[in-house]
């Protein structure tokens, strides 16, 4: 069975007009969603309590949050990535970042008590949240919160990463814990923020070998990424063997992106969503929840998102988008949108492109060397 979540208090986790990370893309999907399928009726999950936050961050930093919340921002705030920059503080911040962690984590909890096999959650996705601190517009880390639930379940969790930061909020919350592999690909962090996700960052103590990095050049396309992305989570999957998986599904590696410089098209994203799908299918019963996570171009990003939403419920996807529905979202946007859900436009010819595939298949066969010895396949 498959589920859906998602409610409209996911728009209020909202930096401002200005700010990249905007809840107009939810707003946006949502709509379509509903243009594209009748039967569109997501489920509205609870918001996160405190404890749950505060079972991966430190309740100093909890507290700074509430109080920034409330108008009240204490005098170190920045000191907890907090304040200014890429994730200014807001009224109802807490609430509204708990909104979204109440959403992964009733994903978690469908798939863990047998409600459902598929979940996707609609929002979600902030990977760069730390335990004592905000990044990268990610306040509370729901990622954590819903891996963390797994792991009570008793389930070891394949955390599969494909936004084109590098998720090291995940990575480094369960450095150290050998039931959790995460698995991230993205631009390296020689050219991107958050300037993490080397090859050799592979755990510590008991859960060194579990944390797997695929840092990729910048104008990686389809073919090179597709090809690595097979070789490097098909491993994961035979090696690791997991209970269940947890996609963070970013749309950010697409080229239209305007903060960052992999060039991947949708077709790219239909195939590796498939892929997760039928590796899931292969070693978890089906077992897998889906969130979403950065995606900075509203035309790209909305379009990969409805995409998989079909993919996950085993529909073909449409071809043509409602034209309703493009026109009204082209006048309060004032850009223009595509008019099909695959790309059309072709992303820029990139003259390295030999050395650059040299470049990332190198370093898939450096990580599959560097974690074989720890993880034991047979």
């Amino acid at each position: 069975m498959v589920q859906v979540v998602y409610r409209p208090e996911y728009l209020t986790y909202d930096f401002g007009p200005d700010h990249p990370f905007s809840p107009l893309r939810l707003a946006m999907l949502s709509e379509l969603l509903q243009e594209l399928d009748p039967g569109f009726k997501p489920r509205a999950p609870e918001q996160a309590t405190r404890d749950d936050v505060l079972r991966v961050h430190a309740e100093r930093y909890v507290r700074r949050v509430e109080d920034a919340s409330h108008g009240q921002p204490p005098p170190d705030l920045a000191e907890y990535g907090l304040g200014a920059g890429d994730t200014p503080a807001f009224a109802g911040m807490d609430a509204a970042a708990r909104w979204l962690v109440g959403g992964s984590l009733a994903a978690a909890r469908m798939v863990s008590e047998g409600e459902a096999r598929r979940v996707l959650q609609l929002g979600g996705g902030l990977h760069h949240a730390q335990f004592d601190r905000a990044s990268g517009f990610c306040v509370y880390n729901d990622l954590a919160v819903a891996i963390h639930h797994l792991l009570e379940a008793g389930m070891r969790v394949l955390y599969v990463d494909v936004d084109v930061h590098h998720g090291d909020g995940v990575q480094w919350l369960f450095y150290k814990d050998p039931r959790v592999l995460t698995l991230s690909l993205h631009e390296s962090g020689r050219y991107l923020f958050p300037g993490t996700g080397g090859v050799y960052e592979i755990g510590q103590g008991g859960g060194t070998g579990y944390s797997w990095n695929l840092p990729l050049e910048p104008y990686t396309g389809d073919a090179c990424y597709q090809e690595v992305f097979a070789r490097v989570f098909d491993r994961a999957l035979a090696w690791f063997r997991p209970d269940v998986i947890l996609l963070q599904a970013g749309a950010d590696a697409h080229f239209l992106d305007p903060l960052a410089d992999l060039v991947l098209t949708t077709h790219a994203y239909e195939r590796v969503f498939r892929s997760v799908l039928e590796g899931a299918e292969r070693y978890t019963e089906g077992r897998i929840v889906v969130t979403l996570g950065g995606g900075y171009s509203f035309d790209a990003a909305v379009r990969v998102w409805a995409l998989l939403y079909f993919l996950i419920q085993g529909r073909t996807p449409p071809q043509r988008l409602p034209e309703a529905w493009r026109l009204r979202w082209e006048t309060r946007l004032q850009r223009p949108l595509a008019a099909e859900l695959h790309d059309v436009q072709l992303p820029p010819e990139v003259p390295r492109r030999p050395e650059i595939a040299r470049y990332n298949e190198s370093n898939a066969l450096r990580l599959l060397e560097v974690v074989r010895k720890y993880l034991n396949p047979s």
